[in-house]
C-alpha cells in the first residue's frame, strides 16, 4: 500500500526536498502545501495518511493549522509530525496529539526513517 503524506511548509526548498526525498526513497505519494490555510484544506480534500506541518509559518502557524485539521472530525486522528528547527516538541503539541518532531534541518537521506519512526510505520 503506498501512504501520502502531506507537507505543510512555507519554505519551497523544504517542500522540494521532503517531497523528492519521501517519493523516491520511500516510495510514498506527497501532497505539498506552501502555507497553512491550504494545508488545512489538502488535509480534507487529499485524505492524507499523515501530515508533515512546519510550526513556524507567516500568517496561519503550526499550531493554528494543526488546530484547523483537529476542528474536523474526519481528521481528528490524522497524525501528525512537526518539521521545525526546535528540537522539542511544544507545550501545545501533546494536546493537539501531534506525535513527534523531525529537526531542520534533517538528513534527506534518513528522513524517511525518521518519519516512519515518529508514525509508527
Amino acid at each position: 500500500m503506498t501512504r501520502r503524506v502531506l507537507v505543510i511548509d512555507d519554505e519551497p526548498d523544504i517542500r522540494e526536498i521532503t517531497a523528492l526525498t519521501l517519493e523516491r526513497l520511500a516510495g510514498w505519494e506527497v501532497l505539498i502545501a506552501s502555507n497553512g490555510s491550504d494545508g488545512a484544506r489538502l488535509a480534507v480534500d487529499g485524505r492524507p495518511d499523515a501530515v508533515l506541518l512546519d510550526v513556524m509559518m507567516p500568517d496561519v502557524d503550526g499550531e493554528a493549522t494543526a488546530r484547523l485539521i483537529r476542528a474536523n472530525c474526519d481528521l481528528r486522528e490524522l497524525p501528525i509530525v512537526l518539521l521545525s528547527a526546535a528540537t522539542q516538541l511544544p507545550a501545545w503539541a501533546e494536546e493537539l496529539g501531534v506525535l513527534g518532531l523531525v529537526a531542520k534541518p534533517f538528513d534527506p537521506i534518513g528522513l524517511p526513517d525518521q518519519v516512519r519512526a515518529e508514525l509508527g510505520w
